[in-house]
């Protein structure tokens, strides 16, 4: 599947309707969201979900979620960004990453993880009726798209709320991603977020 091609269809019928749609958007960084938001914010109105549990230490979740609020506040788009600040519990991810710590990266651990930030926001995203949900992660170059649409599609069918289809790469959108964070003199952080990232790039 051209997963950008089937983001372009869902966009192409936006204009024919009465009401702009509603998107809960997952995004796991400032940097990651920016081209994204100022893409979409053109078709949807879009409300920013930061739920990442992976991230290690507290520290550094704290200081990327200020990016991320000082980013939504600072970026002219179209329609008006919302932001919901998910619940930080790392014991959630390390109980379910078990067993994997020492997988290699963008391997089945990275994928347990799309998993648990993928499920947590379509169950926002039916509980808060949101017309539509995804997330930035398909921006990097470092995460599997087919793997991330695959999870958005069987969370789609278990919750009853569209899942948006997307490869955020495509059209130059992780070099974009490196203009707005250099325009907005975004923190962009050198490993993924968990101690493991960090311990695989620190032994790179």
């Amino acid at each position: 599947m051209n997963y950008q091609k089937e983001l372009e269809k869902v966009i192409s019928k936006i204009d024919s309707l009465e009401e702009i749609p509603t998107l809960l958007l997952h995004s796991c960084c400032a940097p990651c969201s920016s081209y994204v938001l100022e893409y979409l914010a053109n078709y949807f109105k879009i409300t920013i979900f930061y739920y990442n549990p992976n991230i290690s230490p507290k520290e550094e979740f704290d200081k990327r979620i200020e990016e991320q609020k000082r980013l939504i506040r600072e970026l002219t788009v179209k329609n008006k960004v919302e932001f919901i600040e998910g619940n930080y519990d790392n014991s959630k991810y390390e109980n379910a990453i078990q067993g994997l710590e020492f997988e290699k990266e963008g391997g089945s651990r990275c994928h347990i993880c799309y998993q648990l930030r993928l499920e947590e926001t379509a169950k926002l995203a039916k509980e808060k009726g949101f017309n539509y949900f995804t997330t930035t992660l398909s921006i990097s170059p470092y995460k599997n798209a087919k793997v991330l649409n695959e999870i958005g599609e069987e969370l789609e069918k278990i919750y009853h709320v569209n899942y948006l289809y997307a490869d955020f790469k495509k059209k130059d959108g992780y070099k974009r991603s490196i203009e707005l964070s250099r325009i907005y003199h975004l923190y962009r952080q050198d490993y993924c977020g968990c101690k493991y990232s960090k311990r695989n790039k620190l032994e790179e």
